[in-house]
């Protein structure tokens, strides 16, 4: 019985790798022809997604153009590789059941092609119309475009499409909550202070703190497997997050605020009488904001008419929205906002970069080992190819959306941005080490919504706003009909 059981398992093995086994040259055209769009699908990203996380740092005016750029470019890179390696593995094997193709890799080495073919067509024509998309949505839909032309219905992970699209509404509003938040927290023990310039002074070590701590906590907890940041042993991770949290307040408060305090001292002038007619017509920096009614009261602005003690409440809670900052306050939330940006940018890199490659690390993993199984690491130079893809869409097109989520939804100043792009990124980045596939352009556009409604006195444009949210609706649908378009070519052709 024993040996009638072993030789019927060899036959078996036998059979299944004679099925299992294709001709690699018969889809060398395929792996070609999924390089080139890998490269159109970063292009794409970079152009479009990586626009949108930049936005709220050129929006504010802290950076220009070319300066978020250049800083996305390292930034990308850096998150892409230290963290982004666990997101890449949810995107390629989670949406769709590999198994079922397991006595047929070709097919799925082929939906790979498909997969890019579709998401990028969809990023080009958004970015052509000015509309922030998510590449995530993209690759969600296009993915269950070729498994419904494949395999029908059967197959598909529901559960993981359950999560995914539950994280396209639990990201924004977490983002947004995160954010609002911070901001709170900085309008109170900053903003509306006698003096906001000392205040942010003396917090400015504790910004720096909180986000250096914060990103390694991000790098080394399950860290890359690249780098053998896997190996630290837990009790470790706190102690090196810590570490790297006291390096940057210990820049932020030896070096950087010096330089911050040379430089206010350098730009104070005297009083101009714009500045009086500023104070008269009820406008200037936050001291000055407050006024006094005929019994000497104190008269905030009223955000809601409420009654009684929850209306004093709000107006003690929501910040003056015609209050406007200080220069030299500012500037301080300017040096603090290059920070975030950069801090932003990483986070992209870690969830939307590993989102993007996904398709072509699979594409690859299936061409070399011809089997579904893609046990092996993402390999860094399909990391860094993607990257590459990325900063070159990014360089070329991005100007096209770049402005919108930053500066056409919503007013938007440097203390502002700060928490924008500080909560998008917490939240991106917490999702990144879950292998939640969510996407950072809903994180910042929660945050843009959630403080703009809190703070800018001319609010959200909710007509952007709008426009924002249908290019979110129609983007799985539409990734979805291109990518099952391309599969039945290929089928019709290859299979």
């Amino acid at each position: 019985m024993d040996t009638t059981t072993a030789i019927l398992s060899d036959i078996t093995t036998t059979i299944a790798g004679v099925v299992n086994d294709f001709d690699q040259s018969s889809v060398l055209w395929a792996l070609i022809v999924g390089i080139i769009l890998a490269f159109l699908l970063g292009a794409g990203m970079g152009a479009n997604d990586v626009s949108n996380a930049f936005g709220t740092s050129v929006g504010s005016g802290v950076v220009t153009i070319i300066q978020a750029y250049i800083m996305a470019s390292i930034f990308e890179t850096l998150g892409s590789v230290l963290v982004g390696w666990s997101v890449t593995d949810t995107m390629r094997k989670g949406v769709v059941d590999t198994t079922q193709y397991a006595n047929n890799p070709k097919e799925l080495l082929l939906g790979q092609v498909a997969i890019l073919g579709g998401c990028a067509s969809w990023l080009l024509i958004a970015t052509a119309l000015h509309m922030p998309v998510s590449t995530t949505h993209s690759l969600v839909g296009a993915t269950v475009g070729f498994s419904i032309v494949l395999r029908g219905l059967h197959g598909i992970q529901w559960e993981a499409i359950i999560k995914i699209v539950a994280s396209w509404f639990i990201s924004p509003l977490l983002s947004g909550i995160i954010s609002s938040i911070l901001y709170l927290i900085m309008d109170h023990s900053v903003l509306r202070t006698n003096n906001p310039v000392k205040s942010a002074l003396r917090t400015l070590p504790i910004f720096y703190f909180a986000c250096l701590a914060f990103i390694g906590l991000m790098v080394f907890w399950d860290g890359s497997k690249l780098l053998k940041f896997d190996k630290i042993p837990g009790w470790g991770i706190p102690i090196i997050s810590v570490g790297v949290g006291c390096l940057g307040a210990a820049f932020a408060h030896f070096i950087l605020k010096p330089r911050i305090q040379s430089k206010i001292q350098d730009s104070e002038v005297p009083p101009t009488p714009p500045i009086f007619s500023d104070i008269e017509s009820g406008r200037g920096t936050s001291e000055l904001k407050e006024f006094t009614g005929e019994g000497g009261e104190q008269i905030q602005p009223k955000p809601k008419q409420l009654p009684g003690k929850v209306r004093k409440f709000f107006n003690w809670l929501l910040p003056d929205r015609n209050r406007v900052d200080s220069r030299s306050t500012t500037q301080i939330f300017s040096t603090i906002q290059v920070f975030t940006a950069c801090f932003a940018g990483f986070a992209h890199g870690a969830q939307d970069v590993s989102n993007a490659i996904a398709p072509l690390a699979a594409l690859i993993s299936i061409y070399r080992y011809k089997n579904t199984e893609q046990n092996e690491i993402v390999p860094i130079y399909v990391l860094l190819y993607g990257v590459l893809a990325i900063c070159v869409g990014l360089w070329t097109l991005g100007h096209r959306v770049i402005k919108t989520v930053g500066q056409k939804m919503s007013e938007i100043n440097p203390a502002s941005g700060f928490t924008i792009e500080f909560g998008a990124a917490m939240t991106a980045l917490l999702a990144s080490k879950i292998g939640l596939p969510i996407s950072t352009t809903h994180c910042l556009v929660g945050s843009v919504v959630a403080v703009g409604s809190i703070r800018s006195g001319e609010g959200i444009k909710w007509s952007i706003f709008k426009k924002i949210v249908l290019s979110w609706v129609v983007t799985l649908p539409v990734s979805g009909l291109i990518s099952a378009g391309i599969m039945l070519i290929i089928k019709w052709i290859a299979l």
